[in-house]
């Protein structure tokens, strides 16, 4: 697979054609289908390095597409462009594993800079993934199986609450601010909504914290985001 090998999934010509246009002449080499029955084929025997999908297309429903590209294909770097742009569709989006979502009208040169920053993500993902198992105090992460011990103890993760149990053990005793946990887990954080990621938060101190209303680990730096504490003797 070449990094330079983008699929678009696009329904309306002219912006399509705009969109084409400009990641050519980036030296990407551009697919395009506006059929959403036509993407897991054309996937399978393009294999592509990245995706650009519209939600709206004529056959489909662009979040059930998305929904199926990410369940057969969960490390497809898949970028959502629409001029939807409410907060509930953006969530959706990322919920169901898009890596980042544009609202249209957008300047073509901030498609570019998301494609290489979703692509850069996506390559640091891989290199971590040849080491998946990352211990931490009591904690080892084994974040393929979406599963991390405790002590020895068994608990099972949602694919967010294990995104984020990562990113905090690759980070142990060092402050991360809310930006930069939801640029690393949605893929961007401008208009999101920080309660969002105050709600998976505190799902992850359920399941890690003997006491999450006065957590030992997963502490909150207020008006900034968080740290995780752990003796790095232990």
């Amino acid at each position: 697979m070449s990094d330079n090998k983008l699929l678009v999934i696009e329904n309306r010509g002219k912006y399509q054609n705009s969109i084409v246009y400009n990641l050519k002449q980036s030296n990407f080499d551009v697919m395009e289908v506006q059929q959403g029955n036509l993407v897991i084929n054309m996937i399978k025997e393009a294999n592509p390095s990245l995706v650009v999908l519209e939600l709206k297309l004529p056959g489909a429903d662009g979040f059930k597409l998305c929904a199926q590209l990410k369940a057969r294909y969960p490390t497809l770097p898949l970028i959502i462009v629409s001029s939807w742009g409410h907060n509930l569709d953006i969530v959706t989006a990322l919920e169901m594993g898009a890596d980042d979502f544009i609202i249209k009208p957008f300047n073509p040169l901030e498609l570019l800079v998301r494609i290489h920053s979703v692509l850069k993500r996506a390559s640091k993902r891989k290199k971590l993934q040849i080491s998946d198992q990352i211990s931490a105090g009591p904690f080892i992460l084994e974040s393929k199986k979406r599963r991390v011990y405790k002590n020895g103890k068994l608990i099972y993760l949602t694919e967010i609450e294990c995104k984020l149990m990562k990113q905090f053990m690759q980070r142990i005793n060092e402050p991360i601010s809310k930006d930069i946990l939801l640029d690393e887990i949605w893929g961007m954080h401008e208009g999101n909504d920080f309660r969002t990621l105050a709600v998976h938060v505190r799902r992850l101190r359920e399941k890690i914290e003997e006491f999450p209303s006065n957590p030992e680990f997963l502490k909150t730096i207020w008006s900034f985001g968080y740290c995780f504490h752990v003796n790095e003797n232990e």
